[in-house]
């Protein structure tokens, strides 16, 4: 077995030499690679033709030049580290461009390119590195897209194509799914194997906005989980900004035994124009990484997506000058020192603590084919939804582990146990145990459960082999470990013959690498209910055996089969056995039990004199006269429960068949429960019409699924579950629905691909399936389509609505392209257009700009649902146009291309009727001359002395205290405006004052306590002066030092009356020059103001969102006025003592403040110039190609100090 135990002989690694060196360097990765291959502006043939356009991989062959270029723009920025252009180069992944037997080569190419520009710069003092990068591919083994030995086996290609290029250190990055992260260090161990040498591993994983990784992992499971591999770094990259990733980084950082890595986006991205922006700044970047290695002691730092050398180059900066934060973590693989690290098992979801709180941990016994009659009939029935459905149960019995043993004379176990965990571990948030006698058994579990499991069991009955086997799956699988007390001579009997193996097996363990703390002992609890001799000691030996082991084997576990100590008892005689047992071995030590909590019993429980019998009968207290047995305690226990019914001690709640018919349909499609559905949705036939049932009692639940999954409550595998239930439900009602009113099962057709370069399909493919089980045919073409494949369909096939799915941002692109040529095909039907890349505002006005028919945003899956739901029903009842649309409104919660502009239209009309009382009057104002001169009633003033020329920032709570920026809250615009909380005609002032005062004022009391609580709004001002000059109508601004013109606002003028014109508030420019001083604001309630807004509405809390998006929209302008207050001030101007905040909203002070968009300034475009000016970026401030600025509750101003200003339509 000594062989089993060589690993491959570690290289002098020089970068682990650097980053363990006694200096602790912050070591900085470099920028987005595809990012800056995209600025190169590469066309089809670069790639080496249309059909391989978009493989950045093949450029090590077919464009070395250029990735070496994008390689030395990161160096020269100081860059540590650069990776190599192999991202997506595993042979799964090239395999879409037909690349597949390419994969060696290609990695070792890119591996020598980056290795060559790499030593270029490299120095004594500042060695540069090569990382191999390693993507996640495009599958997901958790959901089935993909084998696990398939997975390894590329990755082990991949690798092995990396070490032939000699790179320093591997990176698997953009970790998706926790078992892929197992197939690649299986296939890159296995690379290392074949070489004979390993190097440097770390692994990066994405955390996406909702929290955890795609399949729903948390940071905790991820660090449970990968605790056990021999990585030397772990981290996050992708998805988000620095400042999403703050908590996960804090928690690697208190409980990872491995040095962390930072790798952020710039930001979140948007989509601008069918760009993606990213708008986290270098200096932001720098600073908000700043903290993460001060603080958290984060090593290892660089840029994902966004990031740009300059980017690189603040890192770099930033490395120089700061030292990490110390904390602990492991310098070497062999001991897998604990550290900080709290021992866990894990589901894929989230990490269960080996140490309960105020309890053992409960590991569920009722899903073993050796134990279960039930599991066995289920197995041999292959009825894996009742198997489902019994691990669901151990769930609602509040167990910790959920064991899982398959085996049963006859069948093929290896296929038992593979068709099982894979549905049970994206049903189940459970970490496995995975029970088996046979190891190839838990090996074909371990291939499809990404959590952490334990094996249960090994031991030496079969001598070293065996035990070693096993020993071996959990160290290559990461798993915990139970080993029984049983040897070649068998199952120890005595505590002392249970002890001398437990020592032996610690011994062989620890030394093959599986530390105390993943070992967990099973004393074999044997039966002392048969009233044979030998079997009397069972009991207290066992518990003797536990309180030995944990005495004198430190950090491991014990645990324990409880029922087998009654075996053959009756039911209600066994569970008060089993009670009494599992206190008094807990009381001896042991801390984990493989029991069904719903047949154990609390002892306050207990009868007094039935927990003495148990112990008398646990400790063989027998008596005797002589040789003749006076009081057997398994006699008086035997007729104390004669006769006595056995009753389940606990209940998790009412179950699904305790509820109403209704109630009952609707949970099971939430709950993802087939057990049972059928008779639900027989008894629901008898008193509802099957459509009935479908569009009330199953979508009611479907919609409830949606909400969950939008609000991250549930995951991407749960909401599967979902959908499949839902499929089986309605393939069970359609006959019914044939039958009865001869209904077509296809409500409509629905035609769907991914669009052109975009390997992407999981979102696709769950609007696939919720359509499909919700009664649409769908024609799911699949991934990279071209146009002309989309419309040869449509035309094949007449869709009803066509879909267009896309992840990446050129997609967006891709799907304008393709609407124009929908419209030269004559295709008009409506067109559902979603995936991340897209925003609601790029397809109601950007997208549906290009397409004649309607284009509507596709947010999610139930989204496509609704629409559909209302599409189909509007043309049934003949009210719905292709062009025009819904011809009775637009059904609430949808968002529909067109309605935009409808709005921004409507404005533009109401702006009009406001500056021109009459036709009339319009028509005489418009023969006037357009002039340039003053106006006269405007005289020149001296001009603004400001205390600074330039732009500053003011953000948090001591530069803007909130409570000043409430006493500016116009309640008057937010009740009647914003909640539209208006007086009725036959109400009097005073009666609607009251009413205000009575329902208004608490809810936005109730509103503002939230928002100082939970930090809602997040106010933060960029303001400023710059020298300027009056020149005609446009006033000309100017740098700080007055020499450069840096531009001018065009402001339009008056044609009669006092012929205002805003530039004639400020002195006219001389000989050029400026003369006078022009103040600017930017004001912003923050991102989160948008984002707690668009949550509210996504939940369907509509009246929240009207409070509260009124309410950030309302302190924006209180920020506004706030902020020209402080310049009046500055400027000597002050307000006069308590002026009342009525006199402010009236104008009662000095100035007037214009925000564009309003007569007097009416190019809102203008307002981008300010912006760069200001530095609004520095704020989150910006606008889009659109002309709106985000965050939504923000606005610009530019200021007036002049006596006259006031405000005016011009």
């Amino acid at each position: 077995m000594q062989a089993d135990m060589v690993a491959p002989t570690p290289v002098v690694s020089r970068f682990l030499s650097r980053l363990h060196s006694p200096e602790r360097p912050v070591l900085v990765f470099d920028g987005a690679t595809g990012t800056s291959l995209q600025q190169l502006n590469l066309t089809a043939e670069d790639f080496g033709g249309p059909e391989l356009e978009g493989c950045n991989e093949n450029l090590v062959v077919t464009r070395p030049d250029a990735v070496q270029a994008v390689h030395r723009q990161f160096l020269e920025a100081g860059c540590d580290v650069i990776e190599t252009d192999t991202f997506g180069a595993a042979s799964v992944v090239l395999a879409e461009y037909g690349l597949q037997d390419q994969a060696f080569a290609l990695n070792k190419r890119a591996a020598e390119l980056a290795r060559t520009v790499a030593q270029e710069y490299s120095t004594t003092e500042k060695p540069r590195f090569v990382a191999g990068s390693m993507g996640p591919t495009t599958k997901l083994p958790t959901l089935g897209h993909i084998g696990f030995d398939t997975l390894k086996e590329a990755y082990r290609e991949q690798a092995a194509g990396l070490l032939a290029g000699d790179v320093d250190l591997f990176i698997i990055e953009t970790c998706q799914d926790v078992l892929q992260i197992k197939a690649a260090l299986q296939g890159v161990e296995a690379a290392f194997a074949d070489v004979g040498e390993r190097r440097p591993l770390m692994v990066s994983v994405t955390m996406e906005t909702t929290g955890t990784m795609l399949v729903g992992s948390d940071i905790a499971a991820v660090v449970a989980i990968l605790e056990p591999f021999a990585i030397d770094i772990l981290g996050l990259n992708c998805a988000t900004g620095p400042e999403q990733m703050k908590e996960h980084i804090r928690y690697l950082a208190e409980h990872s035994p491995f040095v962390v890595s930072c790798i952020p986006n710039a930001g979140l991205p948007e989509n601008v124009g069918g760009v993606a922006h990213y708008r986290l700044q270098p200096l932001e970047l720098k600073m908000q990484l700043m903290h993460f290695v001060e603080d958290l002691g984060v090593q290892v730092i660089g840029g994902c997506c966004g990031t740009t050398p300059a980017h690189i180059q603040a890192l770099s900066e930033l490395s120089g000058d700061l030292k990490p934060a110390q904390r602990p973590c492991r310098t070497e693989h062999r001991q897998r020192l604990q550290l900080s690290y709290e021992p866990a098992a894990a589901s894929i979801y989230g990490a269960t603590s080996y140490q309960q709180d105020n309890s053992f941990l409960i590991i569920g016994e009722r899903l073993n084919a050796s134990g279960s009659k039930k599991v066995r009939e289920l197995l041999n029935a292959e009825d894996w939804d009742g198997l489902v459905g019994v691990a669901r149960s151990q769930v609602k019995e509040n167990a910790h582990v959920l064991d899982v043993n398959v085996d049963y004379v006859g069948r093929d176990g290896e296929q038992d146990m593979r068709e099982l965990v894979t549905r049970v571990v994206t049903n189940i948030n459970l970490p496995l145990m995975l029970d088996s006698t046979e190891w190839q058994k838990m090996e074909a579990g371990l291939k499809v459960a990404g959590g952490k499991c334990i094996l249960n069991s090994t031991n030496y009955e079969d001598g070293d082999e065996r035990f070693f086997k096993v020993l071996e799956l959990a160290r290559r699988y990461g798993a915990g470990v139970v080993v029984g007390t049983i040897d070649e001579e068998g199952m120890a009997r005595t505590a002392e013959k249970k002890l001398a193996i437990a020592k032996r097996a610690y011994r062989d363990a620890v030394e093959f690498g599986i530390p105390a703390r993943e070992i967990f002992y099973d004393p074999l609890a044997l039966p002392i209910s048969t009233g044979i001799e030998e079997d009397r000691r069972n009991g207290l030996e066992t518990i003797e055996a536990i309180r030995r082991i944990r005495d004198e084997l430190p950090g491991v576990h014990v645990v324990l089969g409880v029922s087998n100590v009654s075996f053959g008892l009756s039911p209600a005689a066994r569970i008060s056995l089993n009670s009494v047992f599992l206190h008094d071995c807990c009381e001896a030590g042991m801390d984990a039990a493989i029991v069904s909590p719903a047949k154990i019993l609390p002892l306050v429980k207990i009868a007094e004199e039935h927990q003495q019998v148990c112990r008398d009968l646990i400790f063989d207290r027998r008596r005797f006269e002589g040789d003749v047995c006076t009081y057997d305690p398994l006699t008086k226990l035997t007729t104390l429960f004669e006769g006595v019914s056995a009753k389940e001690a606990r209940q998790s709640g009412p179950s699904l068949a305790d509820l109403p018919v209704e109630e009952r349909l609707k949970q099971h499609i939430i709950d993802g429960e087939r057990i049972g559905l059928e008779e639900a949705l027989s008894e629901g036939l008898q008193f509802y019409p099957p459509l009935e049932i479908v569009n009330t009692f199953l979508l009611d639940g479907m919609k409830v699924v949606g909400d969950l999954f939008g609000s991250g409550q549930m995951q991407l595998p749960f909401v599967l579950q979902s959908a499949e239930t839902m499929k089986a439900a309605v393939a069970f009602l359609e006959p019914h629905m044939e039958k009865s009113d001869g209904k077509r099962s296809a409500k409509a057709k629905f035609l769907i691909a991914t669009v052109k370069g975009d390997v992407h399909d999981i979102g696709k493919n769950l609007v696939d399936i919720i359509l499909t089980n919700n009664g649409y045919e769908v024609i799911n073409l699949g991934i990279k389509q071209e146009v002309g494949a989309i419309i040869a369909a449509q035309q094949e096939h007449q869709a009803d609505c066509i879909a267009m799915s896309g992840l990446l941002v050129k997609s967006t692109a891709f799907m304008k392209d393709n609407l124009q040529a929908f419209n030269e095909a004559g295709i008009s039907v409506p067109v559902v257009l979603g995936g991340a890349a897209l925003t609601p505002r790029f397809v109601n006005k950007d997208c549906s700009e290009v397409y004649a028919g309607k284009v509507i945003y596709g947010r999610d899956a139930f989204t496509d649902l609704r629409f559909m739901d209302a599409y189909v029903k509007a043309r049934a009842e003949e009210r719905w146009d292709d062009r025009r649309g819904f011809l009775d409104g637009i059904p609430e919660g949808l968002s529909i291309g067109g309605d935009v502009d409808a709005v921004e239209e409507a404005a533009g009309e109401v702006a009009a009727e406001a500056s021109e009382a009459t036709p009339e009057a319009a028509a005489v104002t418009a023969t006037l001359p357009v002039s340039s001169e003053r106006s006269q009633a405007v005289p020149v003033e001296a001009p603004v002395q400001p205390p600074f020329l330039g732009a500053s920032l003011l953000e948090g709570p001591e530069a803007i205290p909130l409570e000043e920026v409430i006493t500016y809250l116009d309640r008057q615009a937010l009740f009647a405006g914003q909640w539209q909380m208006r007086k009725s005609r036959e109400q009097s002032r005073e009666a609607y004052e009251a009413e205000l005062q009575e329902r208004a004022e608490p809810i936005l009391q109730s509103w503002l306590e939230r928002v100082r609580s939970e930090q809602l709004l997040q106010p933060a001002v960029a303001y400023g002066y710059l020298p300027c000059g009056r020149d005609g109508n446009d006033l000309v601004v100017f740098s700080t030092d007055g020499t450069q013109e840096l531009g001018r606002f065009s402001l339009p003028r008056q044609r009669s009356g006092n012929r205002y014109c805003i530039a004639d508030f400020f002195a006219d420019l001389r000989d050029g020059c400026p003369t006078d001083v022009l103040p600017m604001q930017a004001v912003t309630m923050g991102e989160e103001a948008s984002r707690f807004a668009q949550d509210l509405f996504q939940r369907d809390a509509y009246s929240d969102y009207l409070f509260f998006h009124g309410l950030a929209v309302q302190m924006a302008e209180a920020l506004a006025e706030w902020t020209h207050a402080r310049i009046r001030r500055e400027c000597g101007f002050p307000d006069p003592e308590g002026l009342p905040i009525r006199d402010v909203l009236a104008q009662r002070y000095r100035g007037s403040r214009y925000s564009f968009g309003y007569p007097a300034c009416p190019n809102v475009g203008d307002s981008r110039q300010q912006l760069a000016w200001l530095g609004a970026e520095r704020i989150g401030l910006e606008m889009d190609e659109s002309e709106q600025l985000h965050p939504e509750q923000s606005t610009t101003a530019l200021v007036a100090l002049h006596s006259k200003a006031r405000y005016f339509s011009a």
